[in-house]
């Protein structure tokens, strides 16, 4: 597909989705959450990649907010589309069967926000700025902050933050939780690729089992939980994958992972 809104490329079995319009700070409008859902797919059916990357274009921003161009222009009904669409493409990217790493690059705020939550983890740059403004529009986060925010860093400080509408520091995030690394800027996305080519080389269904455990494991008491990881742990063995790995170990030599989620 060709993208108007996105530039995706593929090296060594990584994908990367940025999202280029600099001169809006890479807002989110109808269009760009539509690309992104296309993207998701795109990189679900191909079964060559093994980590998507994702991060915004420019020195400013990741992802500075949803468009309030078009914000303001909705009426009742169509706001709620436009939320449910929003909600539709963040659940794509946490959904995905691989691994996802969101590189923060600058300004994350709102849907910027709420979009590298909906990734597995985040890398973020020294001069990167997390926030959910919302509430100072008059509004409330609607791609899933209010959800994914609290489930991260605990309800209190996600009200805190939700209530305030404050901006803080990629060190501060880092410190209440939702941020794994931060770097200079020169070196976010090495960085990032090092940790992506790190998991890349690991078993596409070991990977896959483990993410959706996780996440899946989130949401149910600890001995269902653990009832999830029994299932996933026997699907795993099974795996092509496994074979290779424990024929490795018993070899002594590197294994060579190239198992398919399609068997």
């Amino acid at each position: 597909m060709t993208y108007n809104h996105l530039i995706f490329e593929i090296h060594d079995n990584i994908a990367t989705i940025t999202v280029n319009r600099p001169k809006s700070l890479n807002a989110l409008n109808t269009e760009v959450l539509t690309e992104l859902f296309q993207a998701v797919e795109d990189v679900a059916a191909n079964e060559d990649v093994r980590v998507l990357v994702l991060t915004g274009s420019g020195e400013k921003a990741f992802v500075a907010g949803a468009d309030i161009t078009e914000l303001a222009e909705l009426n009742t009904l169509q706001a709620k589309n436009f939320v449910a669409n929003g909600h539709k493409t963040m659940a794509a990217f946490q959904g995905l069967s691989i691994p996802v790493i969101a590189a923060v690059n600058g300004f994350a705020l709102g849907g910027g926000l709420e979009l590298a939550l909906s990734c597995d983890f985040i890398y973020a740059s020294e001069n990167a700025k997390f926030g959910l403004p919302e509430i100072t529009l008059g509004l409330i986060p609607g791609f899933g902050g209010t959800q994914r925010l609290s489930r991260i860093i605990g309800k209190n400080m996600a009200k805190e933050m939700v209530f305030t509408g404050k901006i803080i520091s990629a060190a501060e995030a880092a410190q209440i939780g939702f941020v794994n690394r931060v770097t200079p800027p020169e070196e976010l996305m090495n960085e990032v690729l090092k940790i992506a080519g790190s998991i890349a080389s690991k078993g596409k269904v070991s990977l896959n089992m483990a993410k959706q455990t996780i996440n899946q494991g989130m949401d149910v008491d600890l001995l269902t939980g653990c009832k999830m990881e029994i299932d996933s742990f026997a699907i795993c063995v099974a795996s092509e994958d496994a074979q290779e790995g424990t024929r490795a170990f018993l070899e002594k030599r590197k294994p060579e992972f190239k198992g398919s989620l399609k068997g």
